[in-house]
């Protein structure tokens, strides 16, 4: 009896294992898609003035 619980008790680890490494992901981050560059491009010919 007590070496059939253990022998359960594996599998059902191993199970819960496999499981959680082959499942779909359920992170839930947002689709952001592509950001374009909508700033001033740096040219180092000329001095930046504050």
């Amino acid at each position: 009896m007590m070496i059939s619980k253990m022998f359960v008790n594996m599998i059902q680890f191993i199970s819960e294992a496999f499981m959680r490494i082959f499942t779909p992901a359920d992170d839930a981050y947002p689709v952001v898609g592509f950001q374009p560059f909508t700033g001033v491009p740096y040219k180092k010919r000329h001095a930046a003035y504050w």
